[in-house]
């Protein structure tokens, strides 16, 4: 909902009561249903947040880049949708979010429920809290990958449980020992 004054149009949200729930989203096109303009825009403003990062943010993505993760990467100012997280592992369907205090807690509220809604745990971290205790952090974020993979692993478990003709393992070739001939 736009409102136009001094010919420039201004965006009013309406109240969290008017619309609790997240926005449906539908897969289409480049991953979500946004149009390409909106998209582009998403993704310039992505790249100049990396340009540009926060002490909190730089100092985590150090750490990341300095950590073994194995086959878990987070990528910085990710767009996830509609949605610019700080940081994203895609192979856990696992944002990280650095609160600094700016952003009206209504759309963020929003954007975590829309993430949520297609599977992707949102973990919110204080800038100062980054800043002041980063090993505890980084243990709560540990904490939240243990629980992110054990969950992925609970539920490919039970896909394969309920679709057992979908999941096959092909007999292994029986090996030759050409020594002993």
């Amino acid at each position: 909902m736009t409102d136009q004054t001094d010919g420039r149009a201004k965006l009013h949200l309406r109240p969290p009561s008017e619309r609790d729930e997240a926005p449906a989203i539908k897969k289409k096109g480049r991953g979500w249903e946004i149009s390409e303009s909106r998209l582009d825009s998403l993704h310039e403003r992505a790249r100049d947040l990396r340009r540009h990062s926060s002490a909190a943010h730089k100092a985590l993505a150090e750490r990341f880049a300095n950590a073994d993760l194995g086959r878990h990467t987070f990528k910085r100012h990710a767009v996830v949708g509609s949605a610019i997280v700080d940081f994203n592992c895609q192979s856990l369907s696992m944002a990280i979010i650095i609160d600094e205090g700016d952003a009206p807690e209504a759309i963020l509220k929003r954007r975590d429920k829309s993430l949520e809604a297609v599977g992707i745990r949102v973990m919110r971290i204080a800038a100062a809290d980054l800043l002041e205790n980063m090993d505890e952090v980084l243990a709560r974020i540990t904490a939240g990958m243990r629980m992110r993979i054990a969950d992925k692993k609970e539920a490919a478990h039970a896909h394969r449980e309920a679709n057992p003709r979908q999941h096959y393992s092909r007999p292994r070739p029986e090996r030759r020992n050409d020594a002993s001939d």
